[in-house]
């Protein structure tokens, strides 16, 4: 596990997360989470897996509020995640930086423009309708993208960049928050083997390096044992295992997933 510096840029907290009871009952009757006890320590680099329906998702947005819970709750670094308030959430929603599957870029807009999104809860919007940016922000921008090595393509067209950069730009986004807790859903599932591993490194260099909580939803097996400090393995919406990566073995991801894994469950065919 991670015994990284929590990052305290925002002073904001630290990143710890913290499930008690937690359950989530969808109004078809669905359940996408039940009875979820789970700690989560300032700055693991934690990777979650389990089937499609597993509850992956629910859970990653359980924490930043845009699940709300139907019993239980969820805290982060001790204060109970609210859907009552929506200033109150949205004081939350500062220090949780977000990474999506399909990037969620505005393709017309720079790279930077892009970037500068994820300053929106930070400065006033007007400065953000005029892009009267403050100095600070746009080195904060730079910054982000310094991390992840695309600063060379600040004024770049995101629509003109490949998959692999587009969602290195959804990262530097995320990290421009200066988040204490970095969530991402499925990150990687629409890239080839080899920006993946570019992908998954960047995320891993960023939370040895700034202590960032991070949590990563993966479908592919191998990529958990190889970059995961910590495994979660969910199975309809309960917690089946909760292990370090180094020790995880092949029984157990066949009582993650109720079967026998296969070729699609691994990035490399021969891993």
């Amino acid at each position: 596990m991670s015994e990284n510096k929590p990052n305290t840029a925002t002073g904001a907290g630290t990143g710890a997360i913290r499930f008690d009871k937690a359950g989530i009952v969808y109004p078809n009757g669905a359940v996408g989470m039940k009875d979820l006890d789970l700690e989560i320590e300032p700055g693991q680099f934690v990777v979650i897996v389990g089937s499609s329906g597993a509850g992956k998702s629910t859970l990653l947005r359980a924490v930043n509020g845009l699940n709300a819970l139907t019993s239980g709750s969820v805290e982060i670094d001790g204060e109970r995640v609210s859907t009552h308030s929506t200033r109150e959430l949205r004081r939350m929603r500062k220090r949780i930086g977000m990474i999506f599957q399909d990037f969620r870029l505005v393709k017309r807009l720079s790279v930077m423009a892009n970037v500068l999104i994820g300053r929106l809860a930070h400065v006033p919007g007007w400065r953000a309708m005029l892009n009267l940016w403050p100095k600070a922000d746009r080195e904060i921008a730079i910054d982000a993208l310094k991390r992840v090595g695309i600063a060379d393509k600040a004024w770049v067209k995101a629509r003109d960049l490949s998959g692999g950069q587009q969602q290195r730009v959804g990262v530097a986004r995320a990290l421009a928050q200066q988040p204490t807790i970095i969530l991402a859903d499925e990150p990687v599932a629409s890239l080839d083997p080899v920006t993946t591993h570019q992908i998954m490194r960047d995320l891993v260099r960023i939370n040895r390096e700034l202590g960032i909580t991070t949590l990563v939803n993966l479908h592919f097996l191998d990529l958990a044992r190889e970059y995961g400090d910590r495994i979660i393995g969910l199975r309809f919406g309960e917690l089946v295992y909760d292990g370090a990566a180094s020790t995880v073995t092949d029984e157990d991801f066949r009582d993650i997933y109720g079967r026998d894994f296969t070729e699609d469950d691994l990035l490399e065919e021969d891993a």
